[in-house]
Formats: C-alpha cells, sequence, structure tokens
C-alpha cells in the first residue's frame, strides 16, 4: 500500500473517511517534493487541488502594495492548505513557498467535491476547517490595524508558543521554529530593524532569551497579558526543529 494512504489517514481532514474512500484518494493523489524556497503555487493560479503537507514546512502570504511580504500562516506536516477556492470556486489569492525541504500530497479538487457532495461528515469537517483558518487570518489582520508594534509581536511569541513552544525542564519555553528577524517582521508587518529593537528590549525586561538563534520565551504569563490573551498551555517534550531563511526573489516551481 503506498505511503499516500497513511499520510491521507493520519490527516485530520481525513480521519472520518473508511480505507475505500481513502483508498480512492490515493489512487487519484500525487506526491511532489519542493525544495527550500521553491513556490509551490502563485496568486491567480487555477484551484484544482487541496494540498496535504507530510514533511517540511509551508509558509502562505501576500506582497504588500509597497513590495513587503505579509505572511497569513505557516502549514505544518499533517495539515492541509489551499482548500478555499475549491470549495468556493476561483483562483489562488496568496502565494505558498516551502520554508525547508517539504513533501507535500496533491489531492485533486474533483475529489473533494465529490466527497463534500456525498459525505456530511467530510462537508462538516472541511467548512470547520476554513472557518478556523478564517478566524485566525482575522485576528492577525486585527492585530496589524489596532495593535502597536511590540503588542503585536508580544502576540506573535505567545501565538508561537502555543504551536511551537516546548518548556525546557527551567519554566522556560524554547520555540522549535526557527524565523529571522525579517521573517518576523513580515508577519506582524514590522520592519526588521523594528523588530530587531523589540526583540532587544524584551530581553532586557527578562521575558525572552535568544540562544543558538532561537527564541526562549522565559515569561509567557507577562508577554499574554501584554496583548490580553490566556496563558497557552505548553507541553514537556522535543518536536521536529523547524528551520527558516526565505528569499525575497523564490524560486518557481509550482503547482496549481
Amino acid at each position: 500500500m503506498d505511503q499516500r494512504y497513511w499520510h491521507l489517514r493520519s490527516s485530520q481532514l481525513f480521519e472520518r473517511l473508511n480505507s475505500e474512500q481513502i483508498t480512492r484518494l490515493e489512487r487519484t493523489s500525487r506526491s511532489k517534493s519542493f525544495a527550500k524556497g521553491e513556490l509551490v503555487y502563485l496568486p491567480s493560479d487555477e484551484a484544482d487541488c487541496v494540498i496535504l503537507t507530510v514533511s517540511g514546512r509551508i509558509k502562505l502570504y501576500t506582497i504588500t502594495s509597497d513590495g513587503k511580504q505579509a505572511v497569513l500562516a505557516f502549514i505544518d506536516p499533517g495539515e492541509v492548505f489551499g482548500e478555499l477556492p475549491v470549495v468556493t470556486g476561483g483562483q489562488r489569492d496568496e502565494y505558498a513557498e516551502a520554508m525547508e525541504r517539504t513533501t507535500l500530497v496533491i489531492v485533486p479538487g474533483s475529489e473533494i467535491r465529490h466527497l463534500m457532495g456525498n459525505h456530511p461528515d467530510f462537508m462538516f469537517g472541511i467548512t470547520k476547517l476554513i472557518g478556523l483558518r478564517r478566524q485566525r487570518f482575522e485576528r492577525r489582520l486585527k492585530s496589524l490595524l489596532f495593535r502597536s508594534n511590540r503588542e503585536r509581536l508580544a502576540h506573535l511569541l505567545v501565538e508561537l508558543a502555543q504551536q511551537y513552544g516546548l518548556r525546557n525542564g527551567h519554566s522556560e519555553i524554547e520555540l522549535s521554529l526557527k524565523l529571522s528577524h525579517q521573517e518576523l517582521a513580515n508577519v506582524i508587518g514590522s520592519t526588521r530593524e523594528s523588530v530587531t529593537l523589540l526583540l532587544g528590549d524584551l530581553q532586557v525586561e527578562n521575558l525572552i532569551a535568544i540562544r543558538r538563534r532561537r527564541i526562549v520565551i522565559r515569561d509567557l504569563p507577562a508577554l499574554a497579558a501584554e496583548v490580553d490573551q490566556p496563558v497557552p498551555t505548553i507541553a514537556n517534550g522535543t518536536r521536529t526543529e523547524g528551520t527558516a531563511s526565505l528569499t525575497n526573489r523564490p524560486k518557481s516551481g509550482t503547482t496549481k
């Protein structure tokens, strides 16, 4: 049995499907690998597939009117992306770029629409996914519009702690995702210089530390309080390390 079967079976979106349905998806889908910095798709590409991340990490972003990146989301192994225009019809409206060597399973849009039309549980699952992702985008937009640079950075660090943080045994939380100062700036809609200064301030205040180019959060409750966020629960243990060092002009090699 092809490995795609097990990747699809383990995805939360497809977990409600039976073996026959997963087998059909496995037979009609294909796997493809992308190098770091390579584009998976571009805005205005026709949306004819939903994509499952098997390994690596994907960054979704747009380009602002002044030519800067605005990061929308990071997509980790086991997560799908590119589903909205497949469901609603239309074209892609963001860039999808591999942040490191990444393997994807590409599922035809026709199969997704077939499942939506014939399996209410799947319809519920993909509708829930779209709703949660839209909420995430809306929260980020509100943060960009109504918060200061420091508040946006604090909010992002709390969000990253929840998704990528692990306690290191000393009440500190280490982020497994490495992001450069420029990449942090792209997420919060700021400049690299401003982010560098803000990170320095947070270190002086003993809220964070930076060790081996990795952010360590030393006082998560204080960061969360700055932006009126609940303190997330952080697990103990280890995660697969993720690195991110992006270029302004990624290589092409897209799949629609």
